[in-house]
């Protein structure tokens, strides 16, 4: 009762706030519309589709196209550095950290992570391993129990990262843009892990770039990203989880990703498409679903607190369909082996060698 007191006081707090920029209007947001695709450049483009912000359910509609020529996938018009602030704000940090931190934490997270950490055994034993797009180093800490004679540090943009050192997750905590802190960390590091963290980029080839740079020759790169040929994908449409907008700006197929790693000096050592399947598919599309038919719940960048009858209700429908959505968790992870067999599976890993 009471974490529901504080928390309803902290909406209440930024309610003001929120209301304010949002009186400003949502088009400040957005870059203009592009006509060609930013990865190869060809016009070929068609809309792949149009969603909203499942997550947060922060105001705004944004799409995603495709690239007819190489199959790239991009949101467009993609959101500038004003925009990614705003919908970024109070998910990973701020009023979403307790969610977040209860996510992370769970056991299929922790197996995840253990899965991503065993990839690098194969390539060897890396001393420094610098961990990019961190959030609050939970994968750094389950790491570490299957390297234990390698240091984890990590990189990421919002204030986890810094509680992430604190807390003792890694070693040593790096707050900003990657492409920027890449000079200073230039041939530093074994190992540059990219879980779940290049399609949140506006520039990727940049990234890339920052690896390289902050590798030692013979280093290795671990990339995880969802992948938009995946089956699932198209049977679950704009409620498929990975699609998540309007925080993933680049979805580039597999075969653009590998063959963008050797222009830039790397060679591919590995790929994989079933390991790095999340199964969390249906359950997700699911919970999306039922976002969008629930009444509003009570958050910061809405106008006003629900009523009374408003919150019944919500209550009432959470209780009601809770049970479906355990039942479809069960499934996902039921399912899981056979999934990651076939084209259904949701991302896939690469691991790169610099050259």
């Amino acid at each position: 009762m009471r974490k529901t007191k504080e928390r309803r006081e902290r909406v209440a707090a930024l309610r003001a706030d929120y209301r304010s920029e949002l009186a400003e209007g949502l088009e400040r947001f957005f870059e203009p519309r592009r006509t060609v695709c930013p990865w190869c450049a060809s016009d070929r483009l068609r809309r792949r589709l149009r969603s909203t912000d499942h997550l947060q359910q922060k105001p705004g509609v944004f799409v995603l196209d495709q690239c007819c020529s190489c199959g790239h996938v991009f949101q467009n018009p993609r959101l500038n550095a004003q925009g990614l602030e705003f919908y970024y704000r109070d998910c990973y940090d701020g009023l979403g950290h307790a969610t977040m931190a209860r996510l992370a934490s769970t056991p299929l997270a922790n197996r995840l992570y253990r899965t991503r950490a065993r990839a690098m055994l194969p390539h060897g034993s890396p001393a420094l391993w610098l961990d990019v797009g961190t959030g609050h180093g939970h994968f750094c800490a389950v790491a570490r129990r299957i390297h234990p004679h390698t240091e984890f540090h990590g990189l990421d943009r919002g204030e986890g990262v810094l509680r992430a050192g604190r807390e003792g997750r890694i070693a040593r905590a790096y707050r900003g843009s990657f492409t920027e802190l890449s000079q200073r960390l230039a041939g530093r590091y074994d190992a540059v892990s990219m879980y779940h963290y290049l399609e949140h980029t506006p520039a990727p080839r940049r990234e890339l770039a920052a690896a390289h740079r902050t590798l030692r020759v013979g280093g290795h790169l671990l990339i995880e990203a969802p992948d938009p040929q995946s089956l699932s994908a198209r049977l679950l449409g704009r409620w498929w989880g990975p699609w998540l907008q309007p925080q993933h700006l680049h979805l580039p197929p597999l075969a653009n990703l590998c063959e963008e790693l050797g222009e830039q000096g790397f060679t591919v050592v590995s790929v994989d498409r079933r390991e790095p399947h999340v199964p969390t598919d249906l359950t997700s599309a699911a919970a999306n679903l039922l976002k969008a038919a629930l009444p509003p719940d009570d958050l910061p960048w809405r106008p006003r607190r629900p009523g009374p009858l408003s919150r019944w209700l919500r209550r009432a429908m959470l209780l009601q369909t809770a049970p479906n959505l355990v039942v479809l968790f069960a499934l996902d992870l039921l399912l899981a082996p056979l999934i990651r067999r076939t084209r259904l599976s949701n991302a896939y890993r690469v691991i790169a060698r610099r050259n």
